[in-house]
């Protein structure tokens, strides 16, 4: 079976990644889970392997390089890939992109992620786990953006998950290793070159950070993501990465900077055919801002439980809000919450 086939069947299989190893079984991840397949021979594990690779990506791997790429079949779906070597042989993990870029619409979430594309300038930061939907979610959002603001979106990607076709905006793609050397670069170059709204496809560091932060701060709509679980920690996490000595400056920059942050986990549908997002969402009020200005962030998740007028929400009532409305069964609703006393005595 060539890769564009058992790429296909993967599809087919409605999983959402693949895992193969040289003298290992391939695995497809489905619905959050790993399922075995036939053992294939390593000599067909290997060749599929390298199928994918150019030459120059095959020598690079060859002098210890691991190789990150997208992947793309003749009917236009694209794979994120990663090719690594493990005990001496070959390995990689593949992602299967959506096919398309999904609306917040289709994707049925909140309307205040809507408000968050809307804005002008600040902040706006998609957080989880891997493979929690952080690029569905920001994709979406650009999409939005797309649609109903003529203005000029600059993507910085490592690798360009999803191409856009430009509506009413100019969008340029940047990929890193490709077009630009790294994230930081990219980020100061993208400042003169004219953007309306920068998406940075991870803030890896303090200097990306600090980059995205400046660019909010001199009327720029930066979308980004981070690896962080929960919005309060998000906020916590920001802070902790700069250094002691410019901490006060920085609070006072993300207090003023930032517009919202999206928190989110797939959890496994009642009916265990899909995965339902849950979301926990804080949105940058006044209250908000003010906590952060002060270096008070162990408040921060009581004034999101209050500040549900303002679009806000915890996960463990997102959670429960799913429950309710039947896309979700009470075990998983307890499984991934974070006070399961508290999900538990709202869910009978």
């Amino acid at each position: 079976m060539v890769i564009e086939e058992f790429i296909t069947f993967a599809r087919e299989n409605n999983a959402s990644d693949i895992h193969m190893t040289v003298g290992a079984p391939t695995v497809f991840r489905i619905n959050g889970e790993l399922v075995r397949l036939n053992d294939m021979e390593e000599s067909v594990v290997n060749r599929t392997i390298l199928s994918m690779l150019s030459a120059e990506q095959e020598q690079r791997l060859n002098n210890g390089e691991d190789i990150d790429f997208v992947f793309e079949i003749s009917n236009g779906a694209r794979q994120r890939v990663n090719v690594f070597r493990q005990m001496g042989k070959l390995a990689c993990s593949i992602r299967l992109l959506n096919e398309k870029v999904q609306t917040l619409e289709e994707l049925k979430f909140p309307p205040i992620l809507q408000e968050f594309a809307s804005k002008r300038s600040g902040l706006v930061l998609v957080t989880g786990t891997t493979g929690s939907g952080k690029t569905t979610t920001l994709s979406a959002m650009v999409d939005h953006i797309n649609r109903n603001r003529a203005c000029h979106i600059i993507t910085i990607e490592d690798p360009v998950e999803y191409r856009y076709e430009s509506v009413m905006a100019t969008i340029h793609q940047r990929e890193i290793g490709r077009d630009v050397k790294d994230f930081n670069y990219a980020l100061r170059s993208a400042l003169r070159e004219d953007p309306d709204v920068i998406f940075v496809g991870e803030m890896r560091d303090f200097e990306t950070i600090q980059l995205a932060i400046t660019a909010a701060e001199t009327g720029h709509l930066v979308l980004a993501t981070l690896h962080t679980k929960g919005a309060a920690a998000t906020v916590g996490r920001i802070i902790d990465a700069c250094p002691p000595s410019i901490r006060a400056q920085m609070l006072i920059q993300l207090a003023q900077t930032l517009e919202g942050v999206v928190s989110q986990n797939l959890l496994l549908s009642k009916d265990g055919k899909s995965r339902v997002a849950a979301l926990e969402i804080l949105v940058g009020t006044d209250a908000i801002r003010n906590l952060i200005r002060l270096d008070k962030c162990h408040n921060i998740e009581t004034t999101m439980q209050q500040g549900s007028k303002s679009g806000m929400i915890i996960m463990d009532d997102y959670i429960v809000q799913l429950h309710r409305e039947d896309k979700i069964s009470r075990q998983t609703a307890l499984e991934y919450a974070n006070d399961k006393a508290y999900v538990n005595s709202k869910i009978f």
